[in-house]
């Protein structure tokens, strides 16, 4: 039997995906407006830095959450 198939989870088990978010986008736009500031504005740096930051703990907090709604044998071991 190869790798692959042993890695597949049973027939029927539910895969989790998780929630469609804007979160991601936003905070690669808040690093790059930081990163692009850095040559233009303190102001811009500022600006991104802060989307950044709210984005990031907005993201950890969403995917806490998600994490905690499994059931408990999707993440028992971690």
């Amino acid at each position: 039997m190869a790798r692959a198939d042993m890695d597949a989870p049973p027939v029927g088990e539910e895969v989790h995906l998780p929630e469609p978010s804007l979160l991601p986008i936003l905070n690669a736009v808040g690093i790059s407006l930081a990163i692009v500031g850095i040559t233009i504005s303190p102001f811009i740096t500022a600006a991104g830095l802060v989307l950044f930051l709210v984005t990031l703990v907005k993201w950890v907090r969403a995917a806490r959450r998600e994490l905690a709604e499994l059931p408990a044998e999707h993440h028992a071991g971690h």
